[in-house]
């Protein structure tokens, strides 16, 4: 099989190694089929997408909406990367997948508002996906309603005109969309649980996320907020192009019996 690309932007190890190791478990991936390229690190170069099943990129600290004057090098070399990437992946309907960080790069480069309109605190929301959302055979695998993780300055405020929204949450117009038939973005985070959101509070306290005070009440709010796990969106993201099926139906199936412990 063709690997995986994985595409962290996270400066700082202890969150990046730990949301690398939440990206393996939540794929049903190893070290050896989702590969890690640290963008913060080095130059992305040029991507042979026929080298791979798909591309993953996480979260991290930068913002898109961020004024230009006030980004660091390293940012807007990061940005053009993933720009020029977006710039092969969406023509050829690669299989991309964007966490966060993900959703304002593809939502910026497809035209849409990314802006500080609808920022959420850290900490769990409710996800409600539209009725394309429930179709769809990736985030499909969710129920209609569910807990995540989330926790970010900006957000999609006017989605793409050729997107297709597929979650909501109270607080935020737009959680997860999609462009063509295989390329996805998340407001949410789809690999984090509470121990992955302790280690990014304790690294981004002083960020601006929060009361750099009330740390551990953000962290003992996540850890009783009843949300354990994400349903398997990244699971079924991956098992989707490794062995691909038709896209007809909602995408319920063996991934569907995986959510009740989670969510009950």
């Amino acid at each position: 099989m063709r690997p995986f690309l994985f595409l962290g932007v996270r400066p700082e190890d202890a969150p990046a190694d730990d949301e690398y190791d939440a990206m393996l478990r939540c794929t049903g991936l190893d070290e050896s089929t989702l590969r890690r390229v640290r963008l913060e690190a080095a130059p992305l170069g040029v991507v042979d997408l026929d080298a791979w099943s798909g591309i993953v990129v996480g979260g991290g600290p930068f913002c898109v909406s961020d004024p230009e004057d006030d980004k660091s090098a390293v940012q807007r070399r990061v940005e053009a990367d993933l720009s020029r990437l977006l710039d092969a992946v969406v023509p050829a309907d690669k299989p991309f997948f964007g966490a966060c960080y993900g959703i304002g790069t593809l939502g910026r480069h497809q035209g849409g508002v990314v802006d500080r309109a609808h920022p959420e605190p850290v900490g769990a929301v409710t996800v409600e996906l539209t009725a394309a959302g429930r179709a769809d055979p990736v985030l499909g695998v969710a129920p209609p309603r569910f807990g995540a993780f989330v926790g970010h300055k900006e957000s999609l405020s006017v989605l793409p005109a050729h997107a297709v929204l597929l979650a909501s949450s109270p607080t935020a117009p737009v959680q997860a969309f999609r462009v063509g038939r295989h390329v996805y973005a998340t407001q949410f985070h789809p690999e984090l649980d509470a121990d992955g959101l302790a280690t990014r509070v304790e690294a981004y306290r002083f960020d601006g996320y929060f009361d750099p005070t009330e740390a551990a009440d953000v962290v003992a709010a996540a850890r009783t907020s009843g949300v354990r796990t994400v349903p398997p969106v990244l699971r079924a993201f991956v098992e989707r192009h490794l062995h691909p099926r038709t896209d007809s139906g909602s995408g319920r199936g063996v991934l569907r019996d995986e959510i009740g412990a989670a969510q009950g």
